[in-house]
């Protein structure tokens, strides 16, 4: 395993090590991660204009090491928190995400889309040069309704829990689902099993999954 530079952040599964200036790696914890796949989806997107990092290939060809360009800007997340990024501009932005992701067609099938399924405020860089998605750790080809249902399911989930940012949450998800979304009931309660089932959610956020179904089926106009 190569020597790393600066700890410049960590997730859920993974650690961000600065290499240089414009470079850093990204390394998955659990060693369940395949970083040339995840790579090769990256560069695929790009091909395509979308706004996914650059990146290159690692030293040792290692499955848990990404090296990918280095982004300045925060998060989605952070730039709403200080306050620079309204609730309803984030929901607007990550709709506009997803519908020009699922205009790239698939590696493996051009029929298929290409999805993203973590996309969310925390997985969207705001660069000088506009928006940037990360972590394509999850992606897979498929229909978008999935994806929708994977970014509602997210946003849900703190709109119905007792944080702080519950609110604001919500703000986010009527903005998301306000335009024309490829949201489908299929995907949504596919959406809801693969967060069930995703081991890195504690028991507190599992619960929250039916009262989030619920009101996305509301927002949805569903009944």
């Amino acid at each position: 395993m190569p020597v790393t530079g600066r700890l410049l952040g960590s997730g859920r599964t993974a650690d961000v090590y600065e290499i240089d200036e414009a470079w850093v790696l990204r390394r998955d914890r659990d060693g369940w991660g395949d970083a040339a796949a995840e790579g090769a989806v990256m560069a695929h997107v790009r091909e395509y204009g979308y706004p996914a990092p650059a990146v290159r290939p690692s030293s040792d060809g290692s499955r848990t090491d990404l090296v990918m360009e280095r982004l300045a800007g925060p998060t989605m997340l952070q730039a709403f928190v200080a306050g620079t990024l309204d609730a309803e501009e984030a929901g607007a932005v990550l709709a506009r995400l997803l519908r020009a992701l699922h205009t790239v067609p698939g590696r493996v099938s051009a029929d298929a889309r290409i999805l993203h399924l973590d996309l969310h405020p925390d997985n969207v860089i705001l660069t000088p040069d506009g928006p940037r998605v990360i972590d394509w750790a999850n992606t897979e080809e498929g229909d978008p309704g999935l994806d929708w249902g994977m970014s509602a399911v997210i946003l849900a989930q703190v709109a119905v829990s007792a944080q702080p940012i519950a609110a604001p949450a919500l703000a986010m998800l009527t903005a998301l689902l306000a335009d024309p979304a490829d949201l489908t009931d299929q995907g949504l309660t596919e959406a809801l099993r693969r967060r069930a089932a995703n081991p890195t959610m504690s028991t507190e956020e599992t619960e929250l999954l039916a009262p989030a179904g619920e009101l996305i089926r509301s927002l949805a106009g569903w009944g």
